[in-house]
């Protein structure tokens, strides 16, 4: 009944499995992959023919994790799995961003790629096996794929790089680097790092690249067995109206790419456009080729112009050379209801980043197959459509927001002070208000002034840059800072980001069939220098964390108590604990072991919760001095209540330096006093003094005067 195809191969000291033939037999390709005890389905459906005035490639990428994979059942209401979680969108991007530049120039047939995770060993992370198994399947399918790819994930534990560490072994990495790529080169690289060089990184992409190898090589022998027939691909030659649309439109885009301000320029090029559809469309009558077709010839002369024009003149399309980072402003301060925020600009990208400090309760819960967890930085990327001067859908951010974001995210976690140190929950939120060329490093640099301005100690201030490659045969420009325009019209898209010190998050996509390490080198090498340019303008702003916190900001106050009196803080119900947070007004979180957080922005309400908690799970010292109130008066003394809920005795002997002969002589019910715990008598009833304190300082009364 099955026709079953199976490779295993040694991978990282554990055998991965690549199986085809038995699962998913009607998608054009299936292969379910092992590792470890992990397990992941791969399918490729591609339909047969493109849609009518299909004008671009239809690829879409599904990454899906199964709470079954655990043995977990799903949280909410429904008890099913609901919309992609971050991880499984990013994961998504992770597969999508090296196999997409693989496919035959010409194949637009709606393609959908959908990895399922069937089972989670929580010790092989499922990402990386569901790029390898993406990749067979693909070879499989028959579609023109350029494959096959191969994926490693590259830790760097005491000072040597890992192949493939486990997820337990990440917690001990100063590196968590994912590299994809084919035989012979790197098409994509996404990384998060400890402020590490740029040779320890490139070391690690090129660890990474040849750790991979393995896995191509037993792609290739599943598809030696099991791969189906290619399908043939007939694209029609255009080649003909490629050079009447470059004769009438040339000279007018060579003279558009030379305006500096992209508003104008976009105007020069529409206008160049619309010469040539009412040339080769409007006039030809019943033989003018299709709009899609021309408006593809009309962007491939656009690369053309500016691609030659680059590589052969050293000149940018606004006019810079190949290393020239565009002029930056930097400020902070600019909402003053804000906790701390941030308007950077460079060139025409801008991003308003505005930092918010909260409190535990205020953290996000993260369900995921390896388990629930906390998370107390969260950094939101909005890019709204009038940042291009344009209209468009505004909702729940996409798959490229969910990108940026993290990406950003990376670059700045690793230098966040530790938690102990710095209590705080932390929100960004970038709002990218214009846009021409890597708002996501923008939003780097706005995050690492928004949070300076809020007062939250970084280890260092962070800054990021985007870096381009025009790749002509043997000849190559990598650009600094690149435009909008030559991001869609070059080859890489390379950022890194990172401190004076070292990078801590680099992420790359390349859109030809890679690039080699020489490229790589000359590539973080000039990022360096554009780095540490850019973090001498942010300086110009702040140079690190505000001494105080702001003015609105919430003030935390961590004190411990012991974990036996955790029960008589919360009290019955947590009826103890919601009676001290309306009371004084402060948030109080208690965690398992003892550790209290009390936040508020009101110093009075976090000192009037601190001394609550501490009646409750602290015992008074004998010989410290308390405030107490008088609660009842009786011949021999006072019971007077001096610590939370607990009363002592003056006895009419301690309550004045002299004689006196009635209680209500000296005080009465209700009169606040100061009190000396002076020990407890042979039952354990607590023996207070009056009269070794001066009732109006609160101050101990000098054992002399006492004598006197």
């Amino acid at each position: 009944m099955f026709n079953i195809h199976r490779v295993e191969v040694e991978w990282g000291g554990r055998p991965l499995v690549l199986e085809t033939g038995k699962v998913a037999r009607q998608a054009d390709g299936a292969v379910m992959a092992s590792y470890g005890e992990t397990k992941v389905l791969a399918t490729v459906v591609s339909a047969k023919s493109p849609k009518p005035g299909q004008d671009f490639f239809p690829l879409t990428v599904n990454y899906q994790e199964k709470a079954f994979a655990a043995g977990k059942i799903p949280g909410g209401y429904f008890k099913r799995e609901g919309r992609p979680s971050e991880h499984e969108t990013l994961t998504s991007r992770l597969i999508d961003r090296p196999i997409r530049p693989l496919f035959a120039d010409g194949y637009k047939n709606d393609t959908q790629v959908v990895i399922t995770v069937l089972s989670h060993d929580m010790e092989n992370a499922p990402d990386i096996l569901a790029m390898v198994a993406s990749s067979a399947a693909l070879t499989l399918s028959g579609v023109p794929f350029m494959g096959p790819i191969g994926g490693a994930r590259v830790g760097f534990i005491n000072g040597e790089y890992v192949l493939n560490p486990l997820v337990d072994d990440m917690a001990e990495s100063s590196l968590d680097l994912v590299v994809a790529g084919t035989a012979d080169a790197v098409l994509m690289v996404e990384s998060e790092a400890k402020e590490l060089d740029e040779d320890t990184m490139l070391g690690a992409v090129m660890f990474g690249h040849r750790g991979f190898q393995p896995v191509i090589d037993a792609i290739i022998k599943l598809a030696e067995t099991a791969a189906k027939e290619p399908r043939e691909l007939n694209v029609p030659d255009h080649s003909a109206l490629f050079e009447q649309i470059k004769g009438i439109a040339a000279e007018d885009l060579k003279a558009a790419y030379k305006i500096t301000a992209k508003t104008e320029r976009k105007n020069a090029v529409d206008a160049a456009k619309a010469k040539v559809v009412e040339a080769v469309i409007t006039n030809a009558g019943e033989n003018a080729p299709e709009g899609t077709v021309v408006g593809e010839l009309f962007k491939k002369l656009e690369a053309e112009i500016v691609r030659g024009a680059i590589i052969e003149t050293g000149t940018r399309i606004d006019g810079r050379d190949l290393s020239t980072v565009r002029p930056i402003v930097s400020e902070v301060g600019i909402l003053p209801r804000a906790h701390g925020s941030s308007l950077f600009t460079r060139g025409e990208t801008q991003g308003l980043v505005v930092a918010t400090l909260g409190t535990g309760e205020d953290e996000q819960f993260v369900d995921a197959l390896e388990g629930t967890y906390k998370s107390h930085f969260m950094l939101h990327y909005n890019f709204p459509p009038y940042s291009v001067g344009e209209t468009g859908r505004m909702g729940s951010p996409g798959r490229r927001e969910i990108g940026h974001g993290k990406l950003a995210w990376r670059a700045i976690n690793p230098m966040l002070p530790a938690k102990h140190d710095f209590p705080y929950t932390l929100r960004v939120v970038s709002e990218i208000t214009e846009s021409n060329g890597s708002s996501s490093m923008a939003t780097v640099c706005g995050t690492s002034l928004s949070l300076m301005d809020a007062g939250v100690p970084l280890k260092a201030p962070v800054a990021g840059i985007a870096m381009g490659l025009i790749k002509e045969g043997d000849k190559f420009a990598v650009l600094s800072d690149i435009l909008g325009d030559e991001d869609h019209l070059g080859d890489m898209d390379f950022k890194v980001a990172g401190s004076e010190n070292g990078i801590t998050a680099l992420q790359m996509d390349i859109k030809i069939d890679g690039i080699t390490e020489e490229i790589m080198k000359v590539a973080l090498g000039q990022a360096k220098d554009g780095r540490i340019h850019i973090l001498g303008e942010m300086a110009k702003a702040i140079t690190t964390a505000r001494s105080e916190l702001g003015e609105h900001a919430p003030r935390i106050e961590v004190m411990k108590i012991p974990v036996d009196k955790i029960r008589e803080v919360i009290g019955s119900g947590g009826k103890v604990i919601r009676e001290i947070v309306e009371k004084t007004g402060a948030k109080v979180n208690i965690e398992d072991d003892g550790t209290v957080k009390i936040a508020s922005s009101d110093g009075k309400a976090i000192k009037a919760a601190v001394n609550w908690i501490n009646s409750i799970a602290a015992e008074p010292e004998v010989g410290m001095i308390y405030e107490g109130t008088v609660v009842k008066c009786v011949d021999f003394g006072a019971f007077v209540n001096f610590f939370g809920a607990k009363d002592g005795l003056v006895h009419i002997s301690q309550l004045a330096p002299k004689k006196v002969a009635k209680v209500t002589d000296v005080i009465k019910e209700g009169d606040k006093v100061w009190v000396k715990l002076m020990g407890f008598d042979e039952r354990g009833k607590v023996r207070l003094s009056m009269k070794v304190v001066d009732q109006e300082t609160g101050k101990e009364i000098e054992k002399e005067k006492e004598e006197d």
